[in-house]
């Protein structure tokens, strides 16, 4: 633990940060799995579930939590996705 009264005011900063972030990743991650899921079953479903997650997406790079590019790389992705199961159906 740091010795100075700010260092140790950042560490609680951090400690809750930590929380909130890990919270946010942990959702993306969720709907990630939905995605897949409904992806594998009803493309029109999977659809409406990849607008929830490139909102999600694009409000945790707006808080820094994950970086820009990588949530644009995840939306591509995603979109590459679904763009090719509508193809094949």
């Amino acid at each position: 633990m740091a010795n100075i009264k700010s260092a140790k005011k950042r560490v609680l900063i951090e400690k809750e940060r930590r929380v909130v972030n890990n919270s946010v990743k942990s959702e993306i991650k969720t709907y990630i799995k939905k995605f897949k899921e409904a992806l594998a079953n009803d493309v029109d479903s999977a659809a409406e579930i990849y607008k929830q997650l490139v909102s999600k997406l694009d409000s945790a790079a707006r808080e820094n939590v994950i970086h820009a590019n990588s949530a644009a790389r995840k939306k591509a992705h995603f979109a590459k996705l679904l763009d090719d199961a509508k193809k094949s159906k």
